[in-house]
């Protein structure tokens, strides 16, 4: 993969994520569970929604970090249920890679595994906070799978914030605009992403202390 487009890619998708994470316009809550609120509005980048999730978690950004951060053999296989497999495809830096992530099948088996193939920056801001930005990209080594259908996540990420005055707090603030792919009513889809995404939170939080208490 060219390195100067994929650092151009990532970086144009990062300001994007970084804008979501800004614009408070237009957002309509759709599930609030144990202080984790979701909230949707639509896409601008496909026939569907754009997702964003916001909770406290109690741990440092690093640690939260540590537990979803994009690398092979992390710990983010171990503790999300979300997630089958995770790969590196291609490391371009060392905060650049593509990555493959495999999904189970979800929504009492309406919704069939799934895999994803995606350009991933990680980026660190002044504040302290450590941000994954990702979209969906296409790569020689990453051809259809059997048994997967493919989908494609529009640009996306996750903000670890620290919190003013709480050092082992962490705001964590998701981004998810996901094309499932795969002829699938648009109601399995409407519900599942909400649901999901409210029990990344309690299941993260639980993975953030064992890994790290």
């Amino acid at each position: 993969m060219d390195v100067s487009w994929a650092t151009q890619e990532s970086e144009a998708v990062a300001e994007k994520v970084l804008r979501y994470r800004r614009d408070e316009s237009g957002w309509k809550k759709c599930r609030e569970v144990n202080g984790v609120s979701v909230s949707w509005r639509p896409s601008e980048e496909f026939p569907g929604n754009l997702y964003r999730g916001e909770g406290i978690l109690c741990g440092t950004p690093e640690e939260v970090w540590n537990c979803i951060k994009p690398v092979a053999g992390g710990l983010r296989e171990k503790w999300d249920d979300n997630v089958t497999s995770f790969e590196i495809v291609q490391s371009i830096t060392d905060v650049l890679c593509v990555s493959r992530t495999s999904t189970p099948s979800a929504a009492m088996k309406l919704i069939s595994p799934r895999d994803f193939v995606d350009l991933v920056l990680v980026k660190k801001y002044e504040d302290g906070t450590i941000s994954s930005n990702a979209t969906h990209v296409e790569h020689p080594l990453c051809p259809p799978k059997p048994g997967f259908v493919r989908g494609f996540n529009h640009p996306c990420g996750c903000f670890c914030e620290p919190l003013p005055g709480e050092p082992n707090k962490t705001k964590l603030v998701t981004f998810f605009q996901t094309d499932l792919s795969g002829y699938l009513p648009q109601s399995v889809v409407d519900s599942f992403f909400p649901r999901s995404m409210a029990e990344f939170y309690p299941n993260l939080q639980k993975a953030v202390r064992k890994f790290h208490h």
